[in-house]
């Protein structure tokens, strides 16, 4: 879905105010073009629809919050110089709490005379210098200034289009976690209070309650058949018995249930290896499911990884995946091989296949093990994450970054992939160094840069950007 921007124009009155009044169309016209919406002072309300005095800011103030339910971000777009306090004082009095973008047209050098200049080259520091006063916190271009019909201008606003996505989903999200962490996975602890803190809401539920409500399900209720023709039609479940089938479709009915009457956004399983025992299944195909419908799940019950899975997804509007750092890839010191076992969504293969699950297998048994999803990733754009509770010091984390998952051949059970990730020994020197877990959050997009923005910036988190190269 478009963002919809709240658009500031700033002008300064002994600027060409011709100048503010061409760049508001321009910029308008380009939002048009790649179908954001925007809310802008008309020029009956102001002088050529700009904002130059505080009852310029006033009145834009008061247009913002007519329309607060409407505005994801707000574009303050500098044609010449701008009032710096008028734009400040426009985001002070509307108080609407999304992320701000600060643009700044660039100057012809044939035109720097007085009725040609803009010097928004300065006036965007001015600017920036009032916003950092005022506690105001926001983004900036990857060029101090831009045209509005740049590509690159236009890369801006789908990457802080994805910045406003992510602050807004995370304005009190409700998760939750279906069964106790696994004995043997300390990786996966982390920090309810630390994430209600963050505005985050977890909500458990046992595993005996799951499998309680699945046992009083009929075997040919309308809900059951519902959601095993839902197994079947999203991949071929060819030599995988009939009642290992039926109890997943009941499975899933239970999760469904669950989560639509609790309004969760995500969930996370916990799988290992209780369900394999006790139940005879596992959940790895549902998962799949429900993470390529956009409610992404993650397993081992690592619910911060699940919220990576969520954040990198709305960034991207397609759907997430968790995997493990797994193993090298011969001798390229760039190179990786991530995998699960897998619950990977069918947005990541090419072709895949259910199948039963080879390591659990070993011990508990072939046919207790039916329900993974299982193939080689397609190649593509890559942006990973992972979010951590940092109890010790009281504090949300992060990383994050971009790389590719290449098209390298490589024969393995689950759901694997070859990536490619610059300066990839420095990140696990960093991983292992600052006490990281093994699982990471995958999405086929690049939006490193929104999910950092959105996090360090508006979120206040502590996050390390893994950049190709050494600042």
């Amino acid at each position: 879905m478009a963002a919809t921007f709240g658009v500031l124009v700033g002008n300064r009155g002994f600027f060409p105010a011709a100048l503010a009044r061409d760049g508001r169309e321009e910029v308008l016209r380009v939002l048009k073009q790649e179908d954001y919406g925007a809310v802008c002072l008309g020029p009956n309300e102001t002088k050529f629809g700009v904002v130059e005095s505080f009852e310029d800011a006033r009145k834009c103030a008061d247009l913002f919050k007519e329309h607060r339910d409407e505005i994801d971000g707000v574009l303050v777009t500098l044609p010449n110089f701008g009032d710096e306090k008028a734009v400040a004082n426009t985001l002070r009095l509307a108080d609407l709490g999304v992320p701000v973008l600060v643009h700044a047209f660039p100057d012809d050098p044939a035109h720097m005379k007085m009725g040609g200049r803009r010097d928004s080259f300065c006036g965007k520091i001015s600017v920036c210098n009032n916003l950092w006063q005022y506690g105001i916190r926001f983004s900036l271009t990857r060029q101090h200034t831009v045209p509005p019909t740049a590509e690159s201008f236009k890369e801006d606003l789908k990457t802080f289009s994805a910045t406003c996505r992510i602050v807004k989903g995370l304005r009190g999200p409700r998760v939750g976690v279906i069964g106790a962490r696994p004995a043997a996975f300390n990786t996966v602890r982390f920090s309810e209070k630390l994430m209600e803190h963050a505005g985050i809401s977890v909500e458990t539920m046992d595993l005996s309650e799951v499998l309680g409500r699945v046992g009083r399900l009929k075997d040919d209720s309308a809900s059951v058949k519902s959601k095993l023709e839902g197994i079947q039609g999203y991949v071929s479940p060819r030599g995988v018995p009939a009642a290992s089938l039926l109890k997943m479709a009941k499975f899933g009915v239970v999760v469904d249930e669950w989560m639509q009457a609790n309004a969760l956004v995500g969930s996370s399983v916990q799988c290992w290896t209780a369900l394999e025992e006790f139940f005879g299944v596992v959940p790895c195909t549902l998962m799949s499911m429900m993470s390529n419908n956009l409610l992404p799940s993650a397993c081992e019950t690592d619910m911060i990884g699940m919220l990576a899975m969520y954040i990198l997804q709305l960034a991207s509007e397609t759907p997430s995946a968790i995997v493990d750092w797994n193993n090298n890839y011969g001798d390229d010191p760039d190179k990786a091989v991530i995998f699960h076992c897998s619950n990977l969504p069918k947005h990541f293969f090419d072709d895949f296949q259910m199948d039963f699950q080879e390591i659990i297998a070993a011990s508990i048994g072939k046919e207790s093990t039916f329900g993974t999803v299982v193939g080689r990733l397609k190649s593509g754009p890559l942006t990973y994450c992972r979010i951590s509770t940092d109890d010790l010091n009281g504090r949300m984390r992060a990383y994050a970054g971009e790389g590719e998952i290449t098209p390298d051949k490589l024969e393995s059970f689950g759901g694997y992939g070859v990536v490619r990730i610059p300066r990839l020994q420095d990140l696990m020197q960093f991983i292992c160094s600052n006490g990281y877990e093994h699982h990471v959050s995958v999405n086929r997009s690049h939006y490193g840069r929104a999910v950092i923005d959105a996090l360090a910036n508006y979120k206040g988190w502590d996050v390390y950007h893994h950049a190709p190269t050494v600042a």
